[in-house]
């Protein structure tokens, strides 16, 4: 039997679990779920608040996509951080029924683009009908593994994702993906699980909750740490709300450097010397960065 860090395995686990979510939604028989389940994990909290699905989103950002945030299994509403603008491209990550690309593309505007990835064809197929009853032309929903973008480097202003990155088997190529299709500048706004630190190793043994957010999610520090080494800066981690006795919702942000940020082992010598150090590091602001050897 695979174990449960087999990417295989949990990726069929997480396209299962999604296909059904899709075909109940199309057939109408749709209830009020969220990526946590099936598992042991409420909806609601102890006071009895829903913590997962279209009830994070308020009225005026369902707007024109009420379909598609119907049938939302996220934890959270990454397009109310990701500080969009006219004629940006968008990239979804996991963009199930479609309910986050169908609200970027009402922000980016007709010149603009907003792309969604998911590897399950059920779910494509219904993201697509749902643009198509919200008459958005300004989308592009494609088929594909959130490991292996099918996306040119350089191409995508914004990458967000509603609850998607703490499935994937492979977290750190995840990640080092979105920066990859990421332009310089660009920003990493997503909504995800974080674990606690001392989540217990019942709770991340059981395979079946790979698809329901909490064995899979990184805690904070883990998070921090992948984003920095998938060459991501200016690390926001904002815990929104619990969502399991062990892990919480959480608004993640992150930039793509507009150049390589310092030195080389080669080029840092050179860094440490009184000369200029236009040639190994980048000037962000008025002051010269410094290379970790003193001041520049």
């Amino acid at each position: 039997m695979a174990e449960l860090t087999d990417p295989d395995t949990i990726r069929e686990q997480v396209r299962e679990k999604y296909a059904a979510a899709a075909r109940a939604a199309a057939a109408g028989a749709w209830t009020p779920s969220s990526c946590c389940e099936p598992s042991e994990v409420p909806l609601t909290d102890a006071a009895g608040r829903r913590v997962f699905g279209d009830v994070l989103y308020d009225r005026d950002e369902m707007a024109g996509a009420e379909g598609a945030v119907g049938a939302s299994l996220g934890c959270g509403v990454p397009t109310a951080v990701a500080d969009l603008h006219a004629g940006e491209t968008v990239l979804d990550l996991g963009s199930g029924a479609g309910a986050d690309v169908l609200i970027s593309a009402r922000r980016v505007g007709a010149t603009g683009r907003a792309i969604g990835l998911d590897m399950t064809d059920e779910m494509l197929d219904l993201a697509r009908a749902n643009a198509q009853h919200a008459a958005v032309t300004n989308v592009e929903f494609v088929k594909g593994q959130i490991e292996d973008i099918p996306l040119a480097d350089a191409t995508v202003d914004v990458v967000i994702s509603n609850c998607v990155v703490n499935l994937a088997g492979d977290k750190a190529r995840v990640l080092a993906e979105a920066a990859r299709v990421l332009r310089p500048g660009g920003r990493f706004a997503v909504s995800d699980v974080i674990a606690d630190p001392g989540m217990d190793d019942a709770t991340r043994a059981d395979v079946a909750q790979w698809t329901g957010c909490i064995a899979g999610a990184l805690t904070r520090e883990e998070f921090q740490r992948a984003l920095a080494a998938a060459g991501l800066v200016d690390v926001e981690i904002r815990e929104t709300h619990r969502v399991h006795a062990q892990a919480a919702a959480a608004i993640i942000r992150a930039t793509k450097p507009t150049a390589e940020r310092c030195c080389s082992p080669t080029a840092l010598e050179a860094c440490c010397e009184p000369e200029p150090k236009s040639d190994c590091c980048v000037v962000e602001t008025a002051a010269p960065m410094s290379c970790g050897c003193g001041p520049a």
